[in-house]
């Protein structure tokens, strides 16, 4: 019996929470290269079924304190095209890649402390997911399908699950693909147990998205009078200006290069640019988002440890896949957006009673947190809870309002992934959301 077995061994019997795991210990990872440390959890690597011919990655992490209790979360990073396991490895998996690109730490604010957590690898064709055909061509609705098959694939791998609460979070594109998701877990045939999604610094609107981010460089400092001078001089017309889909082509270009392409981290505005000003960027175009790879992001570490042959073997990845990458260019640059806004598909997982948190790092650029603000404004739902702090650790974390079953919150001082730069805060957002309790 390995060491991480009988961990396991001793946390059942000691918590009471003994599982049948027969149906899936093929997909069991009992050693890690580089892991130091005895988990208190188990953990999962191997392939659930999408559309014929697809297999998506996933990776399983039980929770720390009651697996059997706990809700099951499923976890999705965006791009589109960009890989789910940097969130494991970076924000909120229970152990992350030290700089060495070989051995892990512990993440003391890992989501798995409070709930099990599945990281998924969406589209086929991202990370380690695949596709017989090798085809990555797909868009917003082909993905949200693909997941509900994937989901119903785990629940038939892991069915002592599939009385737990369950809920869905995504991160940036997850904005997309959360409600979407969700849309179709709510009003679909498949026994599962959803209350709940949460969308963290996701795009939600395009429009609103771009309009934003206008007024956010604006008045962080970023543009000069003479420019806004010139913004409002040539995209507004009698107090109504559009920033979005201007035909001037004074409205299209300096504004937006100056977050997109001057060497500022638009992922964390007041946080250095990783590699310099030179570093590879890419940007966010009218309604078309082509990822080419993260900009001021270093994932030099979890790229090095994923990509080792013993890793590989643990998490039981076929020989005959490529390395694996954060992003995909081919995923992203063959991606076709469907929803300039997920205005309806809110509105109708509202109606269903499902509950819903709109969360963002208040120092991000790509999906800022004015654009989700104007998002959940423009729903229209009653407020319950009045504009107001939130506390974390004896500190004030950030601000929230309520709309019946919606929350729109920010968290203070953190960018894009939030989980990563406010960990703590992150994590006390993340059990006030599950439980349904006060923030």
């Amino acid at each position: 019996m390995t060491s991480m077995s009988f961990v396991s061994l001793v946390v059942c019997f000691l918590t009471g929470s003994c599982l049948t795991w027969a149906n899936y210990v093929p997909d069991e990872v009992t050693e890690l290269p580089g892991m130091s440390f005895k988990p208190n959890y188990r953990q999962w690597s191997g392939y659930l079924k999408a559309s014929p011919g697809k297999f998506l990655h996933y990776w399983f992490v039980t929770s720390q304190r009651d697996p059997l209790k706990d809700p099951v979360v499923l976890w999705l990073n965006g791009g589109p095209g960009c890989s789910s396991l940097d969130g494991f490895l970076s924000e909120n998996g229970p152990f992350h890649v030290n700089d060495d690109g070989a051995t892990l730490y512990e993440n003391n604010f890992s989501w798995n402390r409070i709930a099990n957590v599945l990281y998924l690898e969406s589209p086929a064709g991202v990370g380690y997911s695949y596709s017989d055909d090798q085809k990555y061509k797909t868009d917003d609705d082909q993905v949200a399908d693909d997941n509900y098959l994937a989901l119903q694939s785990f629940f038939a791998k892991f069915p002592n699950f599939t009385q737990n609460e369950f809920f869905i979070i995504g991160e940036s594109y997850g904005g997309i693909y959360a409600p979407t998701l969700s849309q179709r877990v709510a009003t679909g045939t498949a026994k599962i147990n959803f209350k709940g999604f949460a969308v963290g610094n996701g795009l939600s609107s395009y429009a609103l998205n771009d309009q934003s981010l206008i007024y956010f460089g604006y008045y962080h400092g970023l543009f000069g009078e003479q420019l806004w001078t010139d913004l409002n001089t040539n995209c507004c017309d009698k107090g109504t200006c559009n920033f979005f889909n201007n035909s001037k082509e004074a409205c299209k270009t300096l504004a937006f290069s100056i977050v997109y392409d001057s060497g500022l981290n638009e992922y964390a505005l007041y946080m250095d640019c990783e590699g310099g000003v030179s570093a590879p960027l890419w940007r966010n175009t009218v309604f078309k988002r082509v990822v080419l790879v993260p900009p001021c992001i270093n994932s030099t570490a979890q790229m090095n440890w994923l990509n080792r042959g013993d890793v590989r073997k643990a998490l039981h990845i076929p020989d005959t896949l490529p390395p694996w990458d954060i992003c995909s260019d081919v995923v992203g640059g063959q991606y076709t957006n469907i929803y300039p806004t997920v205005k309806d598909v809110y509105l109708k997982l509202l109606s269903l009673g499902v509950r819903a948190l709109v969360y963002n790092g208040d120092t991000d650029m790509a999906c800022n947190f004015l654009g989700d603000k104007w998002f959940v404004e423009q729903l229209n739902q009653k407020t319950t809870t009045k504009y107001q702090s939130w506390i974390s650790d004896d500190q004030i974390a950030g601000f929230y309002e309520q709309y019946g079953n919606l929350t729109l919150l920010t968290v203070k001082g953190a960018g894009h992934m939030v989980p990563q730069w406010a960990p703590g805060p992150a994590l006390d957002m993340f059990q006030s959301f599950l439980s349904n309790k006060p923030y």
